[in-house]
């Protein structure tokens, strides 16, 4: 492979990001209900779609659950993290703790709040503040 060919190539946008769940219903109850997220529909086996503005995020409930689970970090971008934190702390979900200063940027300020899902999956609220 030449090196013109390596150095063109780019991931950009994300389009879908799977994470594993043990019982589907449970886990789209909660992102619908719970997180308040775009459901666009469900599919057997044990699938489950959402529309996170334009990503789309799949959970998905193995036949055969893996012997350790992995999940990636779902990071979701809010404009107010206290109100976020508020309103989802009212829904019920348990924050690991209050949202907190990560990072302080050239021109903002990168903040986050860490919780998981019914599955243990870790999920975070991110704001960058002027």
């Amino acid at each position: 492979m030449n090196d013109s060919a390596t150095t063109s190539f780019q991931l950009g946008q994300i389009g879908q990001i799977a994470v594993p769940v043990a019982d589907i219903d449970r886990a789209v109850a909660f992102y619908r209900d719970t997180l308040g997220m775009q459901f666009l529909f469900q599919a057997p086996p044990g699938l489950g779609f959402f529309d996170c503005s334009g990503v789309r995020l799949m959970l998905d409930a193995a036949e055969t659950p893996p012997s350790e689970k992995y999940s990636s970090v779902i990071y979701y971008k809010v404009s107010d993290i206290n109100s976020a934190f508020d309103e989802l702390s009212k829904r019920g979900v348990s924050f690991e703790k209050q949202p907190h200063l990560i990072a302080k940027m050239p021109d903002h300020e990168l903040w986050m709040a860490f919780f998981r899902d019914p599955d243990g999956n870790l999920l975070a609220l991110m704001s960058e503040v002027q």
